[in-house]
């Protein structure tokens, strides 16, 4: 497995829980504390360390220390490879619906011409 398919199959396995979908939402506004990253979720302090270590490992975020605080802080690289790769199918699928949308034209200019026709006899 080459090093990007690794890295799209952890970001988005880390992406696949809401809760971390949160916790990276809230890193976006700052560095945050697990006891600030805790605080909206019913659930412990281990728990939520838990989320991070997944996001750690995906390389979504890092974990650093400031005096008495480990803060966390996303780390944006991997979300923008996993963007980049979904890119490539958002204009596969602009490409089919652009296609879908010329024929469905196509169709309702014949369907108004035969009507036309059908029409003026």
């Amino acid at each position: 497995m080459s090093t990007t398919a690794a890295t799209l199959d952890r970001t988005f396995a880390a992406l696949a829980d809401p809760t971390r979908r949160a916790i990276l939402a809230r890193l976006a506004t700052g560095k945050a504390t697990v006891t600030e990253l805790a605080a909206p979720f019913a659930m412990s302090q281990p728990a939520i360390s838990k989320h991070l270590k997944v996001l750690e490992r995906a390389g979504l975020i890092t974990r650093g220390r400031e005096a008495q605080w480990r803060p966390a802080a996303l780390e944006a690289e991997p979300l923008h490879e996993a963007a980049d790769w979904l890119e490539q199918y958002r204009q596969l699928w602009e490409e089919r619906l652009d296609r879908l949308d010329a024929y469905l034209r196509e169709i309702q200019g014949k369907d108004t011409s035969n009507t036309e026709l059908e029409g003026g006899s």
